[in-house]
Order: C-alpha cells, then sequence, then structure tokens
C-alpha cells in the first residue's frame, strides 16, 4: 500500500530504483505485457512526479508510456511522430531499434542470399526474418537472391529446398533472382575495369599467391602486365583455355594494409564445371567479393544485413563498390550503381554444433547422418522433421534480435519454447518398451483375452484431441525399469486405472555384475486405494494381439565437444554414436497416426511420427517416431537436443 520506498515522500532511493529499471532491457518487455502491474504503476508515478526522469529516458533509451507504441528518443525529442512497428519481443527484450543508417520509410530495400550449396540451417533462418523484420519495419522491400557463381557447389535440389524452407517459415519477398542473371552485366563491367586498371590478370600459383597475401607481397603481375595483356588474358578465361585456366582476375586494393581481405582479392576464376543452371556457357565466373557489392547496388538493395563473422570484410565491400561505381556510372550508360549500407549482427552459435555449410556437407557426403534432412542437422529441415514447430523457430529467432553481441546458445532454450507449443494440445498414448518387458497376471482384472474396452480422452485438458479406446485385462505388460523398482507388497497407481497391489515378484539373477531381470509379477487390483499415497504411478499395456509395433528414435549432438574452437579439427569431435534405438509396442489407438503427428507417449516424452504405420520398406512395418528434446536441462545430453 506504500507509494514510495522511504518513508512518504520522493528520496534518492526512488530514483535509483528508477534508474535501474530503465537501464534494463527486460524492464520494457516486462512492463509492456503487463507483467508487473504495481512495478510499473510505480515506475509510471515516478515519471509523471518528476518531469526530469522522462526526459533522461528519452535521451538515453526507449521507454514506453503507459498502452502506447515505442517512443524512440531521438524522434521524441525533435518532435516527430512516434511509430508502432509491433516489433516482437521475448522474455529478454531483443533490440530492433539499431538506427540503420539514412533509412528512409518506404525506401529502404534488403536481401536474403543464399548459397545453393546446402540445406537452410538455422543460421540463415536468423538471416532471412531479420532482413525481412527490417524490410516490413521500414515498409520497404525484401530480396531473394540466390548466390549461384560456384557450379562445383551448386545445384537444383539446393535451390528447390531453400524455397520450400522460406515458404515454410512464412519469409514475406518481393521477388527472387539470382547472380547469374547478371553475369553478362559483371563480365561488362570487368572488361571497363581492366581498362581502368583496376583489375588485374595473376597466373601465380595458388599457395605462393596465399603466401604473398599473408605476408603483403604484391605479384609480379600487379604492375608487370599491361592493360592490353589483361584484357586478352581475360578472354582467354572466358574461353577456358588451357592459357586462361592458369589465370585469375585479382583487383587492386592495398597489399599492404594490415586487413589482409584487402590485399587484392580475386574478382574472377574458371571453372569448366556446367553451372546448374546455365550449363556450360559460362567458363568464368565472378566471386561473392565482386559480385555481391555490384548486385546489391544493381538491384536497389538499401541495406544489407549480414553477420558480423564478415565484419573485416566491410571495408573491402565498400572499396570494391567504390571502383565499380567509377566505371559504370560513368560508362554503363544506364542504371546508376547507388551506395549500400552494411549492417552486422551476431551470428547464431549453439552447443555441441557446427552450422558451417562445408562441416555440415562433410557429415552428409560421410554418411554419418541420412541427408540434409537427418534430425540431428540444425537445418530447417531437419529439426522440423526432428518435432520442432514452426511457430517455436520463428519466435525464438526473433527473441534474438538484431544484437552484435556474440554467444554460445544453448538448445534448451528453443526446445522449451517448443514444448509449450506442444504440450497443451498434444494427444497422449502409451507405449511399453519390448527389451525384457514383464508380464503381470493381475487378479479382479477382466478376464483375457476379451477384457474391457473403455473410453478415455487422448488429453485430460484438450477435448480437441479426441479419445480413446483403451482395452483393461487380467494380463498386462510392464516396462523392466518400472518392475525392477516396485517391491513386493508395494501399492502402485496403473495410470488411467487405478491402484494395484502387487503381491509376487519373479526375478532371474543377470551374473557378470549386471543387473537381476524381473521375468514375471502378480498383483491384484485395490482400486478403492488411494493415489496420492503411492510412490509410483506406472504406464501399462493390456496383453493383446492389437498391439502396435513401434521403433522409438533418441538422438544425441553430432559434435561431442561444447564448442568447437578455430584451431580444432571438427572431426576429432563428431559423435559417433548419436543415435539410439528402442523397440516397443504401443496402444491400437496409434495405428491412425500419420506422418507428422505430435504425440505424447506417457513417462517417456514428446514424439513425432516419421513413418506411420505400414509405410515402412516392407509396407508392414513398425510406426517410428521421433523422441523430442523438452528443453530440460537432464534431457539435453548424449542422446538429445
Amino acid at each position: 500500500m506504500r507509494t514510495t520506498l522511504v518513508g512518504y515522500t520522493l528520496t534518492m532511493a526512488d530514483i535509483a530504483c528508477w534508474g535501474a529499471l530503465t537501464a534494463t532491457m527486460q524492464w520494457d518487455g516486462l512492463r509492456n505485457r503487463g507483467a508487473v502491474p504495481h512495478l510499473a504503476r510505480y515506475y509510471e508515478f515516478l515519471m509523471g512526479s518528476i518531469p526530469e526522469l522522462l526526459d533522461v529516458a528519452l535521451e538515453y533509451g526507449p521507454v514506453r508510456k503507459g498502452k502506447g507504441a515505442l517512443v524512440n528518443a531521438s524522434s521524441e525529442k525533435k518532435g516527430k511522430k512516434e511509430k508502432d512497428d509491433n516489433r516482437p519481443r521475448g522474455a529478454d527484450g531483443p533490440n530492433y531499434d539499431i538506427g540503420l543508417k539514412d533509412a528512409t520509410e518506404g525506401k529502404v530495400v534488403t536481401r536474403f542470399p543464399p548459397e545453393p550449396s546446402g540445406y537452410l540451417h538455422i543460421g540463415h533462418a536468423k538471416a532471412a526474418l531479420l532482413n525481412q523484420y527490417f524490410a516490413t519495419m521500414y515498409k520497404g522491400k525484401l530480396l531473394v537472391r540466390f548466390d549461384d557463381t560456384n557450379p562445383s557447389k551448386e545445384n537444383d535440389e539446393y535451390v528447390q529446398s531453400i524455397i520450400k524452407d522460406m515458404s515454410t517459415l512464412g519469409l514475406k519477398f518481393d521477388k527472387i533472382t539470382y547472380t547469374s542473371d547478371y553475369f553478362p552485366e559483371m563480365m561488362d563491367l570487368a572488361e571497363k575495369m581492366i581498362t581502368a586498371g583496376d583489375l588485374y590478370a595473376d597466373d601465380t600459383p595458388v599457395e605462393k599467391m596465399r603466401e604473398e597475401r599473408m605476408h603483403g607481397v604484391e605479384s609480379a603481375c600487379r604492375s608487370g602486365r599491361s592493360v592490353e595483356d589483361n584484357m586478352r588474358l581475360f578472354h582467354e578465361m572466358i574461353k577456358g583455355s588451357e592459357e586462361g585456366l592458369k589465370n585469375c582476375m585479382r583487383i587492386k586494393l592495398d597489399m599492404t594494409a594490415a586487413n589482409k581481405a584487402l590485399r587484392d582479392p580475386v574478382a574472377w576464376r574458371c571453372n569448366l564445371v556446367p553451372h546448374w543452371r546455365t550449363g556450360e556457357k559460362y567458363k568464368v565466373y565472378p566471386t561473392y567479393d565482386f559480385a555481391c557489392p555490384f548486385v546489391d547496388s544493381f538491384e536497389g538493395v538499401t541495406h544489407a544485413l549480414r553477420t558480423s563473422e564478415y565484419k573485416d570484410r566491410e571495408p573491402q565491400f565498400y572499396w570494391i563498390l567504390k571502383l565499380q561505381q567509377k566505371v559504370w556510372n560513368v560508362q554503363g550508360g544506364g542504371k546508376v550503381l547507388e551506395d549500400v549500407h552494411i549492417w552486422d549482427y551476431s551470428r547464431l552459435s549453439f552447443v555441441h554444433t557446427v552450422l558451417s555449410k562445408r562441416k555440415l556437407t562433410w557429415f552428409v557426403q560421410n554418411k554419418m547422418v541420412d541427408g540434409w534432412t537427418d534430425p540431428r542437422m540444425p537445418t530447417v529441415q531437419g529439426m522440423l522433421r526432428r518435432g520442432l514447430q514452426v511457430e517455436a523457430l520463428r519466435e525464438f529467432i526473433l527473441s534474438q534480435g538484431a544484437s552484435k553481441n556474440v554467444t554460445v546458445q544453448e538448445w534448451d532454450k528453443i526446445w522449451t519454447i517448443n514444448k509449450k507449443l506442444i504440450d497443451p494440445v498434444c494427444p497422449r498414448h502409451t507405449a511399453v518398451e519390448v527389451d525384457n518387458r514383464v508380464l503381470v497376471a493381475m487378479e479382479g482384472g477382466p478376464a483375457y483375452p476379451s477384457g474391457e474396452l473403455v473410453e478415455m480422452p487422448r488429453h485430460q485438458k484438450y477435448p480437441p484431441a479426441g479419445t480413446k479406446m483403451v482395452l483393461r485385462s487380467n494380463k498386462l505388460w510392464l516396462d523392466q525399469v518400472d518392475a525392477a523398482d516396485l517391491a513386493e507388497g508395494e501399492e502402485a497407481t496403473l495410470m488411467g486405472w487405478g491402484n494395484a497391489i502387487f503381491t509376487k515378484k519373479t526375478v532371474a539373477p543377470a551374473g557378470d555384475g549386471g543387473n537381476d531381470i524381473v521375468t514375471a509379477m502378480e498383483g491384484k487390483l485395490h482400486l478403492e486405494g488411494d493415489f496420492k499415497k503411492t510412490r509410483l504411478k506406472i504406464t501399462w499395456l493390456a496383453e493383446t494381439d492389437l498391439l502396435i509395433p513401434l521403433e522409438l528414435h533418441y538422438f544425441g549432438y553430432l559434435i561431442n565437444k561444447r564448442k568447437i574452437e578455430e584451431d580444432d579439427n571438427f572431426e576429432d569431435h563428431v559423435n559417433r554414436d548419436s543415435r539410439k534405438v528402442v523397440k516397443a509396442v504401443g496402444d491400437a489407438n496409434m495405428k491412425e497416426l500419420k506422418k507428422g503427428d505430435v504425440i505424447q507417449l506417457e513417462r517417456k516424452g514428446y514424439f513425432i511420427v516419421d513413418v506411420p504405420l505400414g509405410s515402412g520398406t516392407d509396407g508392414n512395418g513398425s510406426i517410428i517416431l521421433f523422441n523430442i528434446p523438452d528443453g530440460k536441462a537432464k534431457n539435453m545430453g548424449s542422446l538429445s537436443w
């Protein structure tokens, strides 16, 4: 009931408390969601009582006034109209107010430029959604451009998979283009830059060229070849002749620069592999360093958002673009190349995970996984096949914001978000592991084999999940782990039925220091017993020929080491035992499950149907279920994400 912290008037204690809240990013998100209404009223009371506090907040950080939209400090001071951009904010208060340079509403154009040399992974998903977010925020456009300049790695399969993933993610873009669309313009540009003395042909052996760049030593070709020589050699490269294949074209920047990215990077190189899109039309291709600045500007991109790993290459981007503008805008005779602003943000990194496309390709090529969609892969399709919901993926990515702070993420956060989506609605079923399962003779149960069928809800708190028929009998199957945990004479609860007293247990010694194996049990129903007083709540299945064969697949990390360092050979840390398959049987209702259905097996966790009943290679195989992590720390170990 008190208004102030000390006594009955405002003191420095209140101002100190207010200041701590204002400087805390999470506070804005909590306050906006109405999570702490009493503290929010106190906070607003202070700003109403001391106008200077509002001025401080407006000057040094974003604040919210009442239930209105976000107020930007600089725009408030300048009297600009505030905008509600409906920015998403997670529990950590992601920051999207990054102040894009020269960003004008209606004119911002961003781009998502995937290379079609693999499937999209979660890092690419972040790039795509962030670019879409800022395009939408400024009422601009998002372009998708396939960076197809390396035919040795690219093919149409990857293009189609990326298009599919963009649709799955709900990515809204203006159009799809390809860097190869602009090969003619870039070849024309290259000739203009050769004439201007900005490009030169170099036949220095690769290892020597790498050493010269490392030590800042100019190639003999840099000043030793005339414009005419360079033009002739470029045309030999275009033809793919023997002489042309010995050369590459390099762009003159600064061989003495401390930033090695400025030491005359390669701009064009030969490749005789047919291009997936243009076939054998071209024998020479621009590098990303040469193509990206030109195509970004040519397509009208105003802001290029990319991960901070490319930070050292930003000066190179701007320098190359200036050289391209110098010759193109004077001699191009058409579209003017405008400036492009770069904003870098932190790349996603996860424990026990590699996101390098080269390393992921290694897993595929060496058959360490079942392709790019393997549920152990951090690709979009792999994670969705693993049971991750699209909504959870989007929420996780957007909760990261556009921060430049580099962190290594735990997987538990994304799976916790996922659990909140699936737990309230997914149907419940029962399964018993086949290995060493125990048959219990239950006195008082309905006579085997007919038993008794009881209709029960598939989810106690979600009626739309429907109902299921549960068979009760005097012959029950239990998991070995439950049978081993029960003591003779102990009363336990049979889930979905009632209490029973387990009167006898038959055990076979395991030998060789192993655990004893329970081979049979006897019990009697005690339905009047109080389930609140039992230690164990046990899942069970009545013995019947209608039980459904199951394969429960559990997955571990592909990488044993928590974080792969730059000097690590990641192959030394590959987990070569990252899949465990458990045979089980499930209740008869599971025969209706379809591919992609998400269920919970009572006391075993969440699963997604990868192969429904009868869809296996033999046409009559088991239902294959993939375990879905629930985000709990104890389940995030060697056999779980």
